[in-house]
């Protein structure tokens, strides 16, 4: 078996933390990196020191605010949430229903912001959270808009399916990428649970690329799609100005 660089053994006792174990103890982290015992006190101890892990009073480990402070500075996490906040929250109080942020990280969609309402649907959502791109409707936006070597790739994969409702034939998905491409918006409905449906749009940046998405999740029953597209596209429309970006027309 080759041997791991320092390097690695580092970063694997980070990714022993998960949203599924965010508190370890000094075994687990072991067992979860695949590291001696002996490696693993040394690696946690040196991480515990620079502030990257913290342990709490039961003597389980956490994720450390240093590393918090180091994910700020990612110009598609907080600084993109600082920019894309008030837009997201005049999403919220318009429709009182779940807003979401996202932005793609190889063949996933990430959660960088999420907004809940009170009685709004239930959704498998988090910041941080991780989905395959064909499921949700910031997914669709990110993978129409991310080029066709990305969704040639995607589509010969398996697709992974969650409900009846999961589109798992890649012909059936491309012409769902196309109409995002047409029509601007995405609409994924009951692809992740049977109870609910997003509409999302796309975020672009200063050269006009796409940068992350923007969506709404309602209860499936009650959906009004016609209503929520404008609405989501303000959004996104909004996020995309602040970042920098012009429309051809609005153009010097």
């Amino acid at each position: 078996m080759t041997s791991r660089s320092a390097p690695d053994r580092l970063l694997a006792v980070l990714a022993a933390f998960d949203h599924a174990h965010p508190a370890l103890s000094l075994s687990d982290i072991g067992r979860r990196a695949g590291l001696t015992l002996t490696t693993a006190h040394r690696l946690v101890g040196a991480l515990t020191a620079w502030g990257a892990l913290e342990r709490d009073a039961s003597g389980l480990y956490h994720v450390g605010l240093r590393l918090w402070e180091i994910a700020a500075l990612a110009p598609r996490g907080l600084a993109l949430r600082q920019v894309a906040l008030p837009y997201l929250e005049d999403l919220y109080e318009a429709t009182h229903e779940n807003v979401q942020l996202a932005v793609r990280d190889g063949s996933e969609v990430v959660y960088t912001e999420w907004i809940s309402g009170r009685s709004a649907v239930g959704v498998h959502i988090r910041v941080g959270a991780r989905w395959p791109l064909h499921v949700t409707g910031v997914g669709l936006a990110l993978l129409a808009h991310g080029g066709t070597a990305l969704q040639e790739a995607y589509c010969a994969r398996p697709l992974a399916s969650y409900t009846a409702h999961t589109v798992t034939d890649p012909a059936r998905l491309r012409r769902m990428l196309a109409e995002v491409r047409r029509t601007g918006v995405a609409v994924s409905s009951r692809q992740v649970t049977d109870d609910a449906l997003s509409v999302a749009a796309p975020v672009r940046g200063p050269g006009g690329a796409v940068v992350a998405a923007v969506s709404v999740v309602v209860p499936h029953a009650d959906a009004q799609v016609p209503v929520l597209v404008p609405a989501v596209r303000l959004a996104a429309r909004g996020i995309s100005r602040a970042l920098g970006w012009q429309p051809e027309g609005a153009r010097d």
